[in-house]
């Protein structure tokens, strides 16, 4: 059996999710889970949907299309059992590499890590662990090239502190996932926890979400925080900060993964 699952999102309109749900049971499939959400501001609808087939059973994908038409709403039909191809981007820090590729050799995330791209080259050692082809590259263009010829569909900036250029963006759009060391929108920019210690916040947190030319702005995807005090040191800020930022980049990476985020007008829909 082979999982599909459904992105579709629309302009909101009575009777989306039974015209969808009689295509695939006029086609003999079975529907294992479906979510859906309205936006009642913007008048959209989102759905994920994920249905099992067989070999023997054909993907009504025509029907589905000219439904999508209909509705004038943009569907993805994903062959979810497909690993993607993921490059991790980091510069020296480890620790965040280290976590994501610890949690797919777990099995906890589901793809394949063919590279681990950097500016310097303290993380081969981490790459040589795992069995991951290292590549230390400082020019744009050649990581663009790498990447494409590794065929990689996602990429994850695991505390790379470079600034990731409009021709890579373009390529690979909502396909870029960054971990902020901060609570986006507030401490942008270096030294985040400096930036709280002085301020004398009572929490800090961390952003993952998607590249884009703004720095920065792109949608979040998910975030979280931690309650300090005054007597934590900035050193106890970074500490507790980076244990932050690997979850939070764990959880976006999955999310994305499991094709539980659709992403529209600069936000992201994330569906359980």
């Amino acid at each position: 059996m082979k999982k599909i699952i459904i992105q579709l999102f629309c302009p909101d309109q009575k009777g989306i999710i039974s015209r969808l749900t009689s295509i695939l049971f006029d086609a003999g499939l079975s529907i294992s889970s479906i979510q859906q959400y309205i936006d009642r501001e913007k008048g959209n609808f989102y759905m994920r949907l994920a249905f099992m087939h067989n070999l023997k059973q054909e993907i009504p994908t025509k029907e589905l299309l000219d439904l999508n038409e209909k509705l004038n709403g943009k569907i993805e039909i994903i062959d979810a059992d497909q690993k993607l191809n993921v490059a991790i981007l980091g510069t020296k820090e480890s620790e965040p590499v280290y976590h994501l590729l610890i949690k797919n050799k777990s099995k906890e995330l589901k793809c394949s890590f063919p590279v681990l791209i950097s500016n310097h080259n303290q993380l081969s050692n981490v790459a040589d662990k795992f069995n991951i082809d290292f590549f230390e590259i400082t020019d744009n263009e050649k990581i663009l090239k790498t990447l494409k010829s590794n065929k990689i569909d996602l990429v994850v900036l695991a505390r790379y502190m470079q600034i990731i250029p409009e021709s890579i963006i373009k390529h690979y759009k909502n396909k870029i996932i960054n971990i902020h060391h901060g609570f986006l929108p507030a401490f942008k920019g270096a030294k985040p926890y400096h930036q709280a210690y002085e301020k004398g916040v009572k929490i800090i947190g961390a952003t993952a979400h998607y590249v884009t030319n703004d720095l920065d702005e792109g949608p979040i995807i998910y975030q979280d925080t931690i309650h300090i005090n005054h007597k934590h040191s900035i050193k106890d800020f970074i500490q507790l900060g980076r244990q932050i930022e690997k979850g939070v980049l764990y959880k976006a990476v999955k999310s994305h993964l499991d094709y539980k985020v659709i992403v529209f007008d600069n936000k992201t829909i994330i569906f359980d």
